[in-house]
């Protein structure tokens, strides 16, 4: 049965934990809609990517007038 020998003290336990804590996310500027984006992925807004349009974005449809 594993159990540890010593106790790991508060100190060496949360220096272990050191490089566990969360990054701020890096948004950059879209170059063809000026929305922010993830660096490296296709932006949400446009759906262009590397100055090209990599996904088409369908019409938006009124959804008061599908649902009746």
């Amino acid at each position: 049965m594993a159990v540890p020998q010593n106790k790991v003290t508060r100190s060496r336990r949360n220096m272990r934990r050191s490089h566990d804590s969360l990054v701020a996310a890096n948004p950059a500027e879209c170059p063809s809609c000026g929305e922010l984006k993830r660096p490296h992925h296709v932006c949400g807004a446009c759906g262009h990517y590397d100055d090209r349009e990599v996904v088409a974005k369908a019409a938006e449809t009124d959804l008061d007038d599908d649902a009746a």
